[in-house]
């Protein structure tokens, strides 16, 4: 099972600006707010840098999974067309060998072989009268019995022995039959290891597709993380400018009062020396500062 993710942001360390903060505080105050905005906005960018690069990395595993899933479904798919081939093959030789055996009963009928025993145990049979009449001690009765009836196994013996030399055709068929049945065992076997491959292939790529499907909640989950962490840089962004454009606002309003300040002053100063320019004009005597005050208003 994948691991699931669990570092969300913490939020503790987020720095809140309130509309009050904003107008009402001072430059002083302002621009450390603006400082610690843009150090918890860089923080969360490279935060939300690393889970995205953490979740592609979980996307390309996801895919290898899937690609290895995919491997395994066509490999199972392959040995599954090659076991229908052996299927097909088998079943065609069994019908063939099937064929061939009711042929051989039917000519063993013909040959009136299809009742009875078979060479082998009839030999049996007589092996064992025959050691019976050596080993026991018999009456003239029970032995004349008994030879009577070896003599009656060897004759059935002969009998079913020189119809079967007599009849080829039926050995070549039996054997030809018996070839076709061993073909198609052969054609089930490959059958049975084909089909256990191919549930070999079929596990693994269940096995792939699930473990394809732990690493894609994991990387949603990291996505999901990546976007918090995201969305909380921008936020940390959009009030560091909102406090950049208002310390702009405030530096222009001290320039501003800066220059009224200015303007004030030099209308005094420019009063001041047309006053004294009016009582240099009626004959006054002025002393050197308000020669020096005339100088800089340009009336001198």
């Amino acid at each position: 099972m994948a691991q699931r993710v669990t570092n969300m942001v913490d939020e503790s360390k987020n720095i809140e600006l309130t509309d009050d903060h904003l107008e009402n505080a001072s430059k002083g105050q302002l621009i450390k707010k603006a400082g610690q905005l843009r150090d918890r906005r860089n923080d969360l960018n490279q935060m939300a840098s690393e889970r995205a690069s953490k979740r592609d990395d979980l996307n390309a595993k996801t895919r290898e999974k899937v690609d290895e899933a995919q491997e395994h479904r066509e490999k199972r798919d392959e040995l599954n067309e090659q076991v229908q081939e052996h299927k097909q093959k088998r079943n065609e030789l069994n019908a063939k060998a099937n064929e061939l055996f009711d042929e051989v009963d039917r000519l063993k009928s013909d040959l009136e072989l299809d009742d009875g025993k078979d060479l082998d145990q009839l030999k049996e049979e007589i092996e064992s009268l025959e050691f019976k009449q050596q080993t026991e001690v018999l009456s003239s009765e029970e032995e004349r019995e008994l030879i009577e009836k070896i003599e009656s196994k060897r004759e059935e013996y002969a009998d079913r022995k020189g119809k079967l030399e007599g009849s080829n055709e039926l050995e070549e068929l039996r054997e030809e039959a018996e070839e076709v049945r061993s073909e198609a065992s052969k054609h089930h076997k490959k059958v049975t290891e084909l089909a256990d491959e191919a549930q070999e292939h079929h596990n693994m790529m269940i096995e792939a597709y699930r473990e394809a499907d732990d690493i894609r909640d994991e990387a949603d989950e990291m996505h999901e993380s990546f976007v918090e962490a995201q969305e909380a840089a921008d936020r940390h962004h959009e009030d560091f400018v909102r406090v950049q454009k208002r310390l702009r606002e405030l530096d222009k309003k001290e320039e501003k009062q800066r220059k009224s300040a200015r303007d004030k002053k030099k209308e005094e100063a420019k009063a001041e020396a047309e006053e004294i320019y009016q009582k240099f004009k009626e004959g006054e005597t002025l002393d050197t500062e308000d020669l020096m005050k005339l100088q800089k208003t340009g009336l001198l």
